[in-house]
């Protein structure tokens, strides 16, 4: 998934619903047409939303007048944290990023904490 700045420009927090310290990742990706700013981003994806940012007060619309472009996290049911000898206990999905490095206005990062071992060498 390639960054995108509208998601960043705008961001005021980031509101983990769960601990984030049992994530060695989560997954990033952008809502484009959210309707609040600042209330829980509806989360209608496969797997569980475990965090998302909050915008400021003044933040714009997007877009589309009246929605939001905001930021969620989540993980699905075959995860790492969720089946830790699963199919990612030595990789990471594309759209994943190390909960750690994730900050208002920061786009998160894979490490390789996140990839679950050393990169692999080119």
């Amino acid at each position: 998934m390639g960054e995108n700045p509208k998601a960043l420009e705008h961001e005021d927090g980031i509101v983990w619903t769960e601990d984030v310290g049992a994530f060695d990742y989560v997954r990033q990706s952008v809502e484009l047409s959210v309707s609040t700013r600042r209330k829980p981003v509806p989360w209608r994806g496969h797997g569980r939303r475990v965090g998302y940012a909050v915008l400021r007060p003044d933040a714009p619309s997007g877009d589309v007048p009246g929605k939001f472009v905001r930021r969620v996290f989540w993980v699905k049911e075959h995860d790492r944290s969720e089946q830790p000898n699963g199919m990612y206990k030595r990789s990471a999905p594309s759209e994943a990023v190390d909960p750690r490095t994730v900050a208002p206005g920061v786009w998160g990062e894979l490490t390789e904490r996140a990839w679950g071992a050393p990169f692999p060498e080119a």
